[in-house]
């Protein structure tokens, strides 16, 4: 049983993993220091697809699965599983690709322009009432 909770967490915590990727830019908007993790998350998830590169969360939930007795993950992995052909058709997967990468470049680009506002705004100073302009 603890093995087939520790595979249903990872799973979970691999969804909002994948989630944040492509949303994470968005939540620096509200909270600009974030956008170093958000980076960081963004290297991660695009370094797994272009390189190939396996992720720890995959190779935990298959370690647990297995240990509870259940199959592993497909050799294709977390996103293949959950996600390609359940969320989006299989034949859009590059689409989706594409999408994601402009969701993450229009968020940044936001945030750039946030920040150019916040320090416009900030270094014009206080109105006489008190409040920024």
């Amino acid at each position: 049983m603890p093995y087939r909770l520790l595979a249903d967490i990872t799973m979970l915590v691999h969804f909002v993993f994948v989630a944040y990727v492509v949303v994470g830019g968005f939540i620096a908007w509200r909270w600009p220091r974030t956008i170093w993790l958000h980076l960081l998350a963004v290297a991660w998830g695009f370094g797994t697809v272009l390189f190939a590169v396996d992720c720890p969360l995959t190779d935990l939930e298959n370690w647990s699965r297995r240990q509870a007795g259940r199959a592993g993950l497909p050799p294709s992995g977390f996103i293949d599983h959950y996600i390609t052909g359940v969320i989006y058709p299989r034949d859009a997967l590059e689409l989706v690709r594409l999408l994601v990468a402009v969701c993450v470049v229009l968020s940044w680009a936001g945030l750039y322009v946030l920040s150019r506002r916040r320090a416009t705004k900030s270094a014009t100073g206080p109105t006489f009432s008190g409040r920024s302009r």
